[in-house]
């Protein structure tokens, strides 16, 4: 009889996502696979459900062949050649989990990153960053309304609340809507006008982001418009602004006779230069929803925002770093947040962070799980997208070679490890471990 097990997410103390919901563990059910599902208190589908659905309710998971959880696990957790399935945050070789890798390699398990499940285009296929977007977008206009309270201006996103705080998705937007018909009633405070939103990315995370603000009074603009002509024309304006950068918005080659071609950029990322800093003096929140590494320029350096700062309070309030690579993209994101303590001030002068909403700098947003502030809604979407795969991974044999695996392909993508051996699409994170 094949089992699964269903972890209990101890990360982070609000996390509160599971990767199979109870539905669909009555239609696994009935194809014949078992579960164990270890108890938890805090997980947003109550235990009850799990049992009701047919699975068995345990203290720690004992006989399931192949484990699922969301967030990364404990070092210790591993057990010789099982199955694995979570976002093990490695395969850009990052620094601070592989020791995990290493342990998963020395435990001859098989690891399967959700992050690769991907189809044929490279598209991928189970996700949570739709929910990332949508959660970060609430909590940044959350974080602006309180910033600004802070320097003594009243605004219509004060009555917002952390996304967490709402019971679903459905009463987060309501509260955005009613946001959007006291901007239309009453307007914005001259002090903040014209507001700009500035979205780095254009994939699901942005899109999601998108969602919630396009539900303003909103109008995009290009971002060769986002000139400080158009801000001095726009001062007393209700309208809020969006403008998305692209690749091409961002970077520019660094022999200045070349063009800016996007695969290249893509194979040869050290060839380019940021030429984003002409554009963070005139937006009121940067949203920063693009996919990262460190091969690429940086969108916001802390030398950068220590100059800006020298000359005057910017106009940029608030950025939320959605994407949330500490020092990463945006620099001075010195970790990812946690929901209880989501934000912080961050001083360009003295470059010290300070948890909160005051201090003097720039206010950034960097909760590490954003979905997990919809966690009911977010869970429902990421099984839906995963149930499909999971009788052919459970009925999978292992211990055969590579090659003759029998696994969906977007599965056989996603495995990073095969019985502890880096499989040929991972093999570049040797020189990483």
């Amino acid at each position: 009889m094949h089992k699964i097990g269903i972890r209990y997410e101890d990360k982070y103390v609000m996390e509160r996502r599971v990767a199979l919901v109870p539905d669909h563990i009555v239609e696994l059910v009935n194809k014949g696979i078992e579960f164990e599902v270890v108890k938890s208190e805090k997980r947003i589908f109550k235990d009850e459900e799990f049992v009701k659905a047919g699975a068995n309710l345990v203290d720690e998971i004992t006989d399931a062949s192949v484990v699922l959880g969301v967030k990364e696990m404990p070092i210790d957790f591993f057990e010789e050649e099982k199955t694995y399935i979570f976002f093990s945050h490695t395969i850009k070789g990052q620094p601070y989990n592989m020791p995990l890798l290493k342990q998963m390699m020395a435990k001859k398990v098989n690891l399967v990153e959700y992050e690769r499940i991907v189809n044929d285009r490279d598209q991928r296929l189970i996700f949570f960053g739709r929910f990332a977007g949508l959660a970060g977008m609430i909590n940044s206009l959350w974080s602006a309304g309180q910033r600004w309270k802070e320097f003594g201006i009243e605004t219509p996103f004060l009555s917002l609340k952390q996304t967490h705080k709402y019971n679903s998705l459905y009463e987060a937007k309501d509260a955005i809507a009613k946001v959007g018909e006291d901007i239309k009633e009453k307007g914005l405070p001259k002090e903040i006008t014209p507001l700009i939103v500035g979205f780095t990315g254009y994939g699901n995370v942005a899109r999601g982001a998108q969602e919630i603000i396009d539900m303003l009074n909103v109008e995009e603009i290009k971002p060769d418009e986002l000139t400080s002509d158009f801000i001095n024309d726009h001062e007393s304006d209700s309208t809020i602004y969006k403008v998305v950068f692209k690749e091409s918005d961002l970077s520019e080659p660094l022999d200045k006779d070349k063009e800016f071609v996007l695969q290249e950029y893509y194979d040869h990322p050290a060839l380019f230069k940021s030429k984003f800093e002409h554009h963070i003096p005139n937006m009121t929140i940067l949203m920063n929803c693009m996919y990262w590494d460190d091969s690429y320029p940086i969108l916001v350096t802390k030398d950068y925002l220590e100059k800006l700062y020298k000359q005057g309070n910017p106009k940029l309030t608030v950025i939320g770093d959605v994407t949330c690579d500490p020092e990463g993209s945006i620099e001075c994101t010195h970790k990812g947040t946690e929901i209880e303590d989501p934000v912080f001030v961050y001083d360009p002068i003295t470059r010290k962070p300070k948890m909160g909403f005051s201090g003097d700098g720039i206010l950034i947003m960097a909760v590490d799980i954003l979905p997990s502030e919809l966690p009911r809604e977010a869970s429902q979407t990421f099984s839906d997208a995963l149930v499909e795969f999971i009788p052919d991974i459970v009925n999978t044999d292992f211990n055969v070679p590579f090659d003759d695996l029998k696994l969906p392909m977007p599965i056989k993508r996603a495995l990073i490890l095969h019985k502890g051996i880096l499989t040929p699409d991972y093999q570049y994170l040797n020189e990483y471990l």
